[in-house]
């Protein structure tokens, strides 16, 4: 898996399509305790088509390595890391997609500096004060110290658990690969630093520093395509709706029977809508 060094530390990430494409690249953001490979099954039916993405590992507690002791791990400080990551890989015109508390990072992105940014594709994902919704919001707080992260990831270990309704069960409609959610929970289980930086960024979540992101969301001027699975019980079709109303130029798609993981569940749609989003058909 190829890296790359920016200022907070070394970032993992995977890399599909052709380095050659003519089409803007797509860069995919995963939201808390999985990473890239979330994306993964979306980034093959890009690539495809010809299209470029790029799928870093953040550091929301599946990431491989820990960053740097002092970088800044608040949500605001992670929206500065895939921008060094962007001008590190001299990335423009992307389209910035994001799923689950990946699209939260996608607004604060926006708000902080969207020179780089062409369109803008949201899944699923937090947004005004559900940031993150019940019962993560609990679950999180809880998780903020690293010794009790590790013990909440420690009672992950059994496949049953972690597919559990207590686990990633709810966010998905389809069933789980059991090694890709081993994979999503050993970074936090195996290492002190990472362990760190996970408590650290979940400690950091306040959902007013999300409501006040949202009060400048129309100054995006570029394409939204909102895309939202309506079964999903933590973040509702009306939280869709309200999140696509924000938006001088954005497109609402609902996904009958999807649940938060749909880049996961429905790989094929969500790259047909990003692609056709992408170049639109004349």
């Amino acid at each position: 898996m190829p890296t790359v060094d920016l200022p907070q530390g070394r970032v993992h990430y995977r890399a599909a399509g052709p380095a050659d494409s003519k089409l803007p690249p797509v860069v995919f953001l995963h939201g808390a305790l999985v990473n890239g490979e979330l994306w993964a099954g979306v980034a093959a039916e890009l690539a495809g088509r010809g299209i470029r993405s790029y799928a870093p590992d953040l550091p929301l507690g599946s990431h491989p390595i820990a960053l740097n002791h002092d970088a800044d791990l608040g949500p605001r400080g992670v929206a500065a890391l895939v921008l060094d990551f962007l001008a590190a890989l001299d990335l423009t015109d992307v389209t910035l997609a994001g799923n689950d508390t990946g699209g939260a990072l996608c607004q604060f992105v926006i708000d902080t500096d969207a020179a780089r940014i062409g369109r803008l594709v949201l899944i699923n994902c937090d947004a005004f004060d559900k940031f993150p919704p019940q019962p993560f919001a609990l679950m999180f707080k809880a998780a903020s110290r690293p010794g009790r992260l590790r013990a909440m990831m420690a009672t992950m270990r059994p496949v049953w658990a972690r597919h559990s309704v207590l686990g990633y069960g709810p966010l998905v409609s389809k069933p789980l690969d059991a090694a890709l959610t081993r994979r999503w929970i050993e970074p936090t289980l195996a290492d002190p630093g990472v362990r760190h930086d996970t408590a650290r960024f979940l400690g950091g979540l306040r959902p007013a520093d999300l409501v006040d992101v949202s009060t400048r969301l129309a100054n995006f001027k570029r394409p939204v395509l909102v895309l939202w699975g309506a079964a999903d019980r933590f973040f509702t079709p009306s939280l869709g709706r309200r999140l696509a109303g924000q938006f001088p130029d954005a497109r609402l798609v609902e996904v009958a029977g999807g649940r938060t993981f749909l880049p996961l569940d429905e790989p094929g749609l969500v790259a047909g809508e990003i692609a056709g989003f992408l170049v639109p058909a004349s």
